[in-house]
């Protein structure tokens, strides 16, 4: 067995990998070159058990992120597993060891598909679902079988200012300590200039796309994080007016994730109307810069590198997903396309049909070597 590169706790680096699905639409066909590629650690396609191309892009994702990789097939989740709900992490794990320590170029995902099935009936009904609610759905059961309980004070370090302090969780798994992030808003009332605080958790940061044909991530960041008056029946009861007032609302992030998943809105509802948002979004692969909106006192990780997206072809009423991801042992950008996988150009990355965008805040490195028989 070949040795692995050890990790430390606070060691954020990532793999990136890409599939591609065999549902309807194929941006790369493979060609015979692909065909013949040598099978890399990683780059391993997921079969469709129907309609499950949602399923298989976001385990692509996850299963490229290589903190999350080690932790797993290091065995590490093993101690930390809730006895009564062991079973999702169990099959994530089985999933991810089959991606990255088997030899086939194709895996099956149903013992996970099954699992996650038990407790949400839904996702095995084998119908179109959302990407972005399976991704939480995820990540919460995730937490919820690894999660342990610390004893600790409300809000850290008094000596912050009110307005960036971060709330200290009782609770941390692995997906807190790589996902979690925190937003704080900041709440005027508009008659008697009252300041108030409140803070909330994410995992997913849902941006809104502020123009209907071309527009860049930083013009989604800059319409999420502006300043909003709520006014009418959008009031927010006041203390100290002690009735609703009109209020200005600000949010800033308090506390940056080691890996940041942006949700684009493209899914939008006016009264009885649903349209999907074609928008050709710009991102960039690296040094995206989150400083404008970190409180001060936490800019610790400003910029981002680009290591998955998940993307969405269709409309609402029916479409397919597909994944890119960035391999740390190629370097290399791949497009998953559930049971195919094949090598794209940087330039191919870039994509009008962006769903989820997941961003990293350090360079990528290569955590697990290939067990050799």
């Amino acid at each position: 067995m070949a040795s692995r590169q050890p990790f430390t706790a606070d060691d954020f680096s990532i793999y990136y990998v890409l599939t591609e699905c065999t549902d309807h639409y194929d941006p790369f066909p493979v060609n015979e070159a692909d065909e013949n590629r040598p099978h890399f650690q990683g780059v391993t396609g997921l079969r469709n058990l129907g309609n499950t191309c949602y399923m298989n892009a976001i385990l692509q994702c996850l299963c490229s992120i290589s903190p999350l990789v080690e932790y797993f097939l290091s065995g590490k989740y093993i101690t930390a597993l809730q006895k009564d709900c062991s079973e999702v992490a169990t099959a994530f794990a089985y999933v991810m060891t089959d991606m990255w320590l088997g030899d086939s170029d194709c895996v099956s995902p149903e013992i996970f598909w099954s699992a996650l099935g038990k407790l949400y009936p839904a996702f095995m009904k084998k119908t179109q679902q959302d990407a972005q609610e399976f991704l939480i759905y995820v990540l919460n059961e995730l937490h919820e079988t690894l999660k342990k309980y610390h004893r600790r004070r409300a809000y850290e370090k008094r000596s912050i200012p009110r307005s960036c302090r971060k709330m200290i969780a009782n609770e941390s798994s692995i997906i807190t300590r790589l996902f979690e992030g925190q937003l704080n808003y900041s709440i005027i009332c508009l008659k008697c200039e009252n300041c108030t605080y409140k803070n909330e958790v994410f995992t997913v940061l849902s941006l809104p796309i502020p123009s209907k044909y071309e527009c860049s991530l930083q013009d989604c960041l800059q319409c999420f994080f502006q300043q909003d008056t709520l006014t009418w029946n959008n009031q927010i009861y006041c203390s100290f007016c002690e009735t609703k007032q009109e209020t200005a609302v600000k949010a800033s992030i308090s506390k940056a994730p080691k890996i940041i998943v942006f949700h684009l809105k493209r899914f939008d509802i006016l009264g009885t109307m649903k349209r999907k948002l074609s928008t050709d979004i710009h991102y960039p692969l690296t040094n995206l810069d989150l400083t404008p909106y970190i409180c001060p006192v936490f800019r610790k990780h400003p910029k981002y590198n680009l290591c998955a997206v998940v993307n969405h072809f269709g409309d609402l009423d029916g479409g397919h997903y597909t994944a890119f991801c960035k391999n740390s042992v190629t370097h290399a950008w791949y497009n998953f396309d559930d049971t195919r996988a094949s090598e794209i150009p940087d330039t191919s990355v870039q994509t009008a049909t962006a769903y989820l965008l997941f961003y990293s805040c350090q360079p990528f490195s290569i955590p697990i070597q290939k067990r050799k028989s």
